[in-house]
């Protein structure tokens, strides 16, 4: 293949990826700014979704000083109305001029790309391009500044030049504890990062790793619009308070010596595309390694176009309608999460149904607990694996969407131990005998709710039940839960008020977090939104410790 298929998308509503309101037309966005306007932004400035920071023209519309002069740049001026012209090559929307000399805006890239069709445009980490077009909201027309070379970009790999998100050390609007979990993750001392306040709009922090602890400081802010740690010394600008005390310590615990490396990138599409046209066809793809199967069917390593690569799930033929697929498959795609495995194209024309996604290096988390690697994780990277999941599933009962068969085995991992949660929503799909209690083995009773078990009453409530299993699973690293005892005997004992007992060297604290998982009146059991900020709690408590936390065995 040469490229990608099919016809440019049309315009899309961006507010399902931290984009603009629905309805709301772009260029009437711009003329409210009185300015450029990057769609994944507020009107007052404020980071939307996984989008990076807009540079203003002076002041912010709520009256704070914008993120292009926090970070130490100017303001880019206002551009004028009018439409500039597209280019040769792939399909070209209209762009809009930067300025009255016809310049394009100037973008830093934030993480190296690798163009995956012809009509992509590769870049590395640092590099600046010119955009030429940017009406599509997550895949922009780009120009290198140095090479000159022109295609296809995704818009959440690059930021403003002089905007505060192109500076390597700034991760927006971060929590408190994830920027602690990563630096004690994968930072050393005087690994640092600035986010944005949680508990005051338009104020920072600075976060910093000391020994196996993490510092936080909150950066003042005068009437004046300058910046400072101590009131005696004071910055234009975040910019030069960073290099300020990237000399010497000044006071702080360390100095500033490094700037945490960004673990995960963010989701993209295939290319620009397959957002909304996702049939792909199946000579596109290659099955190059199989890694699994299932009730499902069979899990392979494989590659999109022979330049990225992907999973490649094959159904069993007669398992699923591909019109109820494809209804399902439409909702998945929607569902965008950093951690959700994504979805990025289907092929249903013909059988087996292929299922196209997102590729992690570990595999599933059951396979990857039981190897030597993850039989050696610690209690605080446990927490943080269980916490990932809960996020995922948090954003899963925020959009009314239940999984009905959460557990390690349908969890995937990847390079430091990030997990994602896949496979949502497809058992509802199968077909009747190839997913239903009465068959037995086929279902897996031991990580099922009572009331689904035996009523095949399924809801977010039996998911947070089956979220306590898997909390076992990671306790044990991959043992069955329920040990000795068959899918019979546990339905009967559970029904009777049988719950697993605490494993050896599982704090209390966590195993109480598992049996309110298991209340047997659903409507008592927690929210997955109330499990995150526990387990972030959890983690906050064992987090101090990090490197001298026992392996739990």
């Amino acid at each position: 293949m040469g490229g990608c298929l099919g016809t440019v998308p049309q315009h899309p509503n961006y507010a399902m990826n931290g984009g603009f309101p629905n309805g709301m037309e772009l260029g009437l966005l711009r003329q409210n700014m009185g300015g450029f306007m990057d769609p994944r932004f507020s009107v007052n400035g404020d980071m939307l979704g996984n989008g990076g920071m807009v540079p203003m023209n002076g002041m912010a519309q709520n009256g704070r000083i914008g993120y292009a002069q926090a970070a130490g740049g100017v303001p880019p001026p206002t551009p004028p109305t009018g439409m500039c012209g597209g280019y040769g090559g792939p399909p070209a929307l209209p762009s809009r001029c930067n300025s009255s000399s016809g310049k394009k805006e100037i973008f830093i890239a934030l993480h190296d790309y690798a163009a995956r069709t012809t009509e992509d445009l590769s870049f590395r980490k640092g590099e600046k391009l010119e955009i030429l077009n940017m009406m599509d909201g997550d895949w922009w027309q780009a120009r290198n500044i140095v090479t000159k070379k022109r295609g296809y970009i995704p818009s959440n790999y690059v930021a403003p030049a002089s905007s505060l998100q192109a500076k390597p050390w700034f991760f927006g609007k971060i929590k408190r504890m994830d920027a602690e979990r990563q630096l004690l993750k994968t930072g050393e001392q005087g690994s640092f990062l600035v986010r944005e306040s949680e508990s005051k709009l338009g104020e920072f922090s600075l976060s910093l790793r000391d020994v196996n602890s993490v510092k936080h400081y909150r950066l003042g802010r005068w009437a004046n619009g300058e910046f400072y740690i101590n009131r005696r010394t004071t910055f234009p600008d975040l910019a030069s308070l960073v290099d300020h005390y990237s000399t010497a310590s000044y006071g702080l615990c360390c100095t500033l010596k490094k700037p945490l490396e960004v673990i995960e990138k963010p989701q993209i599409d295939l290319c620009y595309n397959t957002k909304d046209q996702w049939e792909i066809p199946r000579e596109s793809l290659k099955l190059i390694k199989k890694l699994g199967h299932g009730q499902f069917g069979e899990v392979w390593q494989g590659v999109w176009n022979n330049t990225t690569p992907v999973a490649i799930k094959t159904l069993k033929p007669g398992s699923m309608s591909p019109d109820a697929f494809l209804q399902e498959a439409a909702i998945m795609k929607k569902l965008r999460h950093p951690k959700l495995i994504q979805l990025y194209a289907v092929c249903t024309m013909e059988e087996p149904i292929y299922i196209v996604t997102e590729l992690m290096s570990n595999g599933s988390l059951l396979d990857h607990l039981q190897r030597d690697k993850g039989n050696a994780l610690r209690l605080p990277e446990l927490l943080d694996m269980a916490t990932q999941v809960a996020s995922g599933m948090a954003y899963l009962e925020q959009n009314n969407y239940v999984h009905r068969d959460l557990a390690a085995r349908n969890v995937l991992c990847g390079d430091n131990n990030i997990c994602k949660v896949a496979d949502f929503g497809l058992s509802r799909l199968m077909r009747d005998g190839e997913y239903n209690a009465s068959e037995g083995a086929m279902f897996p009773i031991k990580w099922t709710a009572p009331e689904a078990a035996l009523y095949s009453r399924f809801s977010i409530k039996s998911d947070v039940w089956s979220f306590g299993i898997l909390l076992y699973e990671l306790v044990t690293y991959g043992r069955m839960p329920y040990p000795g005892m068959t899918n019979a005997e546990v339905l009967t004992q559970v029904e009777k008020g049988y719950r697993m007992p605490c494993s050896p060297g599982c704090p209390d604290s966590l195993y109480q977090i598992m049996r309110d998982c298991w209340k047997k009146e659903e409507c008592e059991r927690p929210t997955f939104e109330s499990l995150q900020w526990r387990l972030e709690d959890f983690f906050a408590l064992q987090g101090s410790d990090y490197s001298e936390a026992d392996v739990i065995k």
